[in-house]
């Protein structure tokens, strides 16, 4: 079943970068205490989500924070290497925190995992946005038919 406006996030363990390499970070960690913006996407380095999705979020994060977000966040079903190589070369910063679900446990307990094995890709996540406060969904978008609309920067800031 599908996350829901008003759900609670579930529990789990995402990787991020450290400067001492892959460091777990629990969900709690992330949204507990904090309005945070999630947005989700398919692949690190695919064509809409590097052209688009994830710059969208880089050059509007100051303006998602002075809405009162604590933090802007980017969850991909990769690796912790690919999900810091790929914020690397967006020129991420401290911008948005860069988060990996390298198997899926997290999307899955979302009910947003996508099937993406028909592209040689594997399970992946939908793409979707969301926008949580102490750990409960306020907002949530989710796209359909390989659209890029509700869950942009621009759709975040309009909800915020």
């Amino acid at each position: 079943m599908t996350i829901q406006v008003g759900d609670k996030l579930p529990e789990g363990t995402l990787m991020t970068m450290s400067g001492e390499g892959p460091q777990p970070i629990s969900t709690s960690d992330i949204f507990s205490g904090k309005k945070v913006v999630l947005f989700a996407v398919p692949g690190a380095f695919t064509p809409g989500c590097s052209k688009q999705h994830l710059p969208g979020f880089v050059q509007k994060a100051d303006a998602i924070k002075q809405k009162g977000v604590d933090t802007v966040a980017c969850l991909a079903v990769n690796d912790a290497f690919v999900m810091d190589a790929w914020g690397k070369d967006q020129n991420v910063g401290d911008k948005v925190l860069m988060l990996a679900d390298g198997n899926g446990d997290f999307t899955r307990a979302l009910g947003l995992s996508l099937d993406a094995k028909g592209f040689g890709m594997g399970e992946r996540s939908q793409r979707y946005s969301l926008v949580a406060d102490n750990g409960v969904v306020k907002e949530l978008n989710v796209e359909t038919g390989g659209e890029y609309k509700v869950s942009s920067a621009e759709h975040m800031l309009g909800q915020l």
